[in-house]
């Protein structure tokens, strides 16, 4: 057979991630730099090295940020107690949350006030989960992996409902959920799907492509969960060998010792340069034909958030 590229598609950018990097963006162009950011506005190394290029400070908390400045909120979200923190500095906010993770707060708030314990299906530590627990401090348990669902012990007595951080294996959710479910006949659903239509098409795309892989490249930073998951769904259908990586030139040729077909794909933090410079060097080895693969067509686009729209419209801009 001849040797081929199977490219995976959807990949790459979501509309919650051009969303948030075009908002920095924004922002350097209408207020001068620097431009704070709290935490990385996306999971990518290189996104973040080109904005801080261009003059952004990325920090991690709020009071490392200049009284007065403006700081952009990353994708994953914050809590209630880190707006408050801004306002305490007098900062300018720009909140560039994902709205499908601002969703999932208002979930939380919603069950919160109503007197139930939310299971909380996500990563400890992971910033989308962070912020969202925070909209409910002691009311959201985290359930980190299929161990903890089967080990945690809520509250008794109390209404149950569980939600997830937006950017998990689906598949691995469900495990947890069924195990959940059995454990607690009695928890909720949430009121609709919180896994994120992007993470879900780029997991579908690689399942397509992995069974007829003998390597699968993902494209995407080892903070990224989505990208992460993406390396483990290529394995668990089929993929031979599954790796992650950052630039095409982390690529090693020894991964292409026997291999005829390549599955190539790549985060929701991922600009497509990064694909385009992996399938050069792929080219360069032989591997030049490539075949892209559809699971899904996307169209969403999201607003830009209103605090910068408004500022953009006074500008004229």
């Amino acid at each position: 057979m001849a040797k081929r590229v199977l490219l995976a598609a959807p990949r790459g950018y979501c509309a919650g991630v051009d969303r948030a990097v075009i908002t920095v963006e924004k922002s350097l162009e209408l207020y001068g730099a620097p431009i704070y950011v709290r935490k990385e506005i996306v999971h990518n190394k290189h996104v973040v090295s080109t904005l801080e290029a261009r003059g952004v400070i990325f920090v991690n908390e709020t009071d490392e940020v200049p009284e007065g400045s403006t700081v952009v909120f990353s994708a994953h979200g914050v809590s209630p107690a880190v707006h408050e923190q801004a306002a305490a500095r007098n900062l300018k906010t720009i909140d560039a949350t994902c709205p499908l993770v601002t969703k999932v707060h208002h979930e939380v708030k919603r069950f919160a006030d109503d007197e139930t314990e939310i299971l909380l299906i996500g990563h400890n530590g992971h910033e989308e989960v962070e912020g969202t627990a925070g909209e409910a401090p002691g009311k959201v348990r985290i359930v980190d992996g299929l161990d903890e669902a089967r080990t945690i012990v809520p509250t008794p007595g109390k209404k149950l409902v569980w939600l997830t951080q937006t950017t998990l294996s689906v598949d691995e959710t469900m495990q947890s959920v069924a195990i959940l479910k059995e454990r607690f006949p009695e928890i909720a659903n949430p009121p609709s799907d919180d896994i994120c239509y992007a993470t879900q098409n780029r997991q579908e795309a690689i399942k397509q492509i992995a069974p007829q892989a003998d390597l699968v490249i993902v494209v995407g930073s080892t903070n990224s969960s989505n990208s992460v998951r993406l390396v483990e769904v290529a394995k668990e259908y089929g993929a031979k060998n599954a790796y992650l990586i950052d630039y095409a030139e982390e690529a090693i040729d020894d991964w292409l010792v026997g291999v005829e077909t390549i599955g190539v794909t790549s985060g929701a933090s991922v600009p497509e340069i990064l694909v385009r410079d992996l399938l050069a060097w792929l080219a360069e080895r032989g591997f030049g034909s490539v075949e892209e693969v559809t699971a899904t067509q996307e169209s969403l686009l999201f607003a830009l958030p209103p605090e910068l729209r408004k500022d953009l419209k006074t500008a004229g801009k």
